[in-house]
């Protein structure tokens, strides 16, 4: 359980259109100590995250009026959240779908339905660097 305590204070927004997919992630996020931010679509998301400024970010792919690639694309254009880790959920798990992400700037791909445990060890992954980018015992503002 080592990983998950690396997740205390991490601020993760999740944007998925199903209600379903939003709550387990916010269930085993919290259950780990981040702080979670939920988002039902693109448009939803943008307008949340400057006032939550978020240090990871989980996409879905496919929802109504903003896709994921778009929102994930504005999220990266902008030069405050061009660093910030985007993850993109799907149940594509195709080789294009891959590709289209990669050329929005998504950092990571994760296939729902996803695990408690894949969930986690990919937040993990980005906390750990989000750690080194802030400064070992540095508290960002």
């Amino acid at each position: 359980m080592s990983g998950a305590a690396g997740l205390t204070g991490l601020k993760v927004m999740v944007i998925d259109d199903s209600n379903t997919i939003r709550r387990s992630a916010e269930i085993f996020l919290k259950q780990s100590g981040c702080q979670v931010i939920l988002a039902e679509d693109g448009f939803d998301a943008l307008a949340k995250i400057a006032d939550n400024d978020p240090d990871l970010i989980f996409c879905d792919i496919l929802m109504p009026r903003l896709d994921g690639y778009q929102t994930c694309a504005l999220i990266k254009k902008s030069p405050r959240f061009s660093e910030t880790p985007v993850v993109m959920l799907s149940s594509k798990d195709g080789l294009f779908d891959r590709a289209r992400g990669r050329m929005v700037g998504c950092d990571q791909y994760l296939t729902k339905p996803f695990t408690k445990d894949s969930l986690l060890r990919t937040a993990g992954d980005y906390a750990r660097r989000t750690g080194e980018l802030h400064g070992a015992g540095h508290a960002s503002a």
